[in-house]
C-alpha cells in the first residue's frame, strides 16, 4: 500500500513538473529582456523555492541567491527539457493504459483490435509486451523524477565549503543543545532526590526512632514509608535510565510507561527490528515525558502512543485529549527536543489552546 502510495506520488510529481516547466518556459520567454531586473530575479527565486518543494526538497537549504544571482532563472531553464521529457513519458503512459483498456474490452466482447482477434499466443506475447513497456515507462518517470532532484541541488544547492560550514554550526548547536539537557535533567534528579526521596527516608528515620522508644504501633506506618520510599526511589532510577530497555526492547519498556501512568496509555509499537540503543533511548525519553506531561499538566483523560519504522527513520507520535497549551519553553519539551535534534532528528510539537497535543519526533536509524 505505502509502495502505490509512494508510486501515486512520483507520478504526481512528474506530471505536475510538465505543466510547471512550460509556465517556467513562458516566463523567461516574457521575463528574458528584463532577467537583470529584481523583481524578475526575485519571481525566479519563488518558482525556485517551489520547484523544490514539489521536489520534496528543504528549501530553505538551498543556497540564498543574492538580487543580482541569476542562478535561478538559469536552473528554469534546465529543466525545461526535462520537464517535457517528464510530460511526454506521463503522455506515453497514458496511452498505453488507454490502449491497454480498450484492447480488454474489445477482446472480452469477442471483436478483433486492429484486426486482430485474440488467441493464446497473441495474448501472451500482447501481455508481455505491455508488461515490458509499463515497467519502462514506470522507469522513466523514476528517471525524470531523480534527474530534476539533482538537477536543482546541483545548480542552487550550497557548495561542499558551505554544506561543511552548515553541518559544523548545526553539531556545535546540538551539542551545546544536549549538554544543557543533560544539566537541567541533572537539576530535575536532584530536585526528585531532595524534595521527595529524601524527605521521605527523613520521615521514615523519626518514625523508627519513635517505635524504639516503645510505640511499636509505628513500625507499621514505617513500614509504608519504606514501601513508599522505595516505590520513588524506582521511579527516579527509571527516569535516569530504563534497566528494561536493553534486555526487553522499546515495546516492552514503552508497556512499562504506560503501567506507572495514572492516565489511560494506548501504545503501538511496530518495529520490524531493534534501532540502535541511542535512537531507542530517545525514543524511550519522548514518550515518558509526554506521558508524564500530559498526566500532569493537561488534564488529559486518554493518550496514544505510536512507534513505527518509515524510511530507515523511528518516528515516534504521543497524542493526548487534554486541553493543550503546551510550549517548548518548558524546560522538559526543550531538553526533549535538544535530545533528539542531537542525533540529527526532528521534533515537533502541535498544541494548540484547548487541546489536542500533539508530539512527532523522527530519529534516524542510519
Amino acid at each position: 500500500m505505502r509502495l502505490a502510495g509512494e508510486g501515486l506520488r512520483l507520478l504526481g510529481a512528474v506530471t505536475l513538473g510538465a505543466l510547471t516547466a512550460l509556465c517556467g518556459l513562458v516566463f523567461l520567454l516574457a521575463a528574458l529582456p528584463f532577467l537583470a531586473n529584481p523583481n524578475v530575479v526575485a519571481a525566479a527565486r519563488r518558482l525556485a523555492r517551489l520547484e523544490a518543494r514539489r521536489l520534496r526538497l528543504d528549501a530553505a537549504g538551498l543556497t540564498a541567491l543574492t538580487e543580482s544571482d541569476l542562478r535561478a532563472s538559469l536552473y528554469l531553464a534546465a529543466r525545461v527539457p526535462l520537464g517535457l521529457l517528464g510530460g511526454m513519458v506521463i503522455m506515453l503512459l497514458v496511452y498505453g493504459g488507454g490502449a491497454a483498456v480498450l484492447v480488454v474490452v474489445l477482446w472480452g466482447q469477442g471483436k478483433p483490435f486492429d484486426g486482430m482477434l485474440p488467441s493464446v499466443p497473441l495474448l501472451a506475447y500482447t501481455v508481455v509486451a505491455g508488461t515490458v513497456l509499463l515497467f519502462l515507462d514506470l522507469s522513466g518517470v523514476v528517471g525524470v523524477h531523480a534527474l530534476e532532484r539533482l538537477l536543482i541541488v546541483r545548480m542552487l544547492g550550497p557548495d561542499r565549503t558551505e554544506a561543511l560550514e552548515r553541518r559544523i554550526a548545526e553539531l556545535a548547536e546540538s551539542r551545546a543543545g544536549i549538554v544543557a539537557a543533560v544539566d537541567s535533567e541533572r537539576r530535575r534528579i536532584e530536585r526528585d532526590l531532595h524534595d521527595g526521596l529524601q524527605q521521605r527516608l527523613v520521615a521514615l528515620s523519626m518514625l523508627i526512632g519513635r517505635s524504639k522508644r516503645g510505640r511499636t504501633e509505628l513500625l507499621e506506618q514505617a513500614h509504608q514509608e519504606a514501601q513508599e520510599a522505595l516505590a520513588e526511589l524506582r521511579e527516579v532510577a527509571w527516569r535516569v535510565y530504563p534497566s528494561g530497555l536493553d534486555s526487553l526492547g522499546l515495546g516492552e519498556a514503552l508497556a512499562g510507561v504506560a503501567e506507572r501512568s495514572n492516565v489511560p496509555v494506548k501504545v503501538a509499537c511496530e518495529l520490524r527490528r531493534r534501532p540502535p540503543m541511542a535512537v531507542e533511548t530517545a525514543a524511550y525519553f519522548v514518550v515518558s515525558e509526554a506521558v508524564t506531561n500530559a498526566a500532569k499538566h493537561a488534564a488529559a483523560t486518554l493518550i496514544r502512543v505510536e512507534v513505527h519504522e518509515e524510511d530507515a527513520r523511528v518516528v515516534v507520535r504521543v497524542r493526548d485529549d487534554g486541553r493543550g497549551g503546551a510550549s517548548l519553553a518548558g524546560g522538559g519539551l526543550s531538553g526533549l527536543a535538544r535530545r533528539v535534534a542531537a542525533l540529527d532528528g526532528t521534533f515537533e510539537l502541535t498544541s494548540p489552546p484547548g487541546g489536542p497535543t500533539s508530539i512527532t519526533a523522527v530519529l534516524p536509524c542510519g
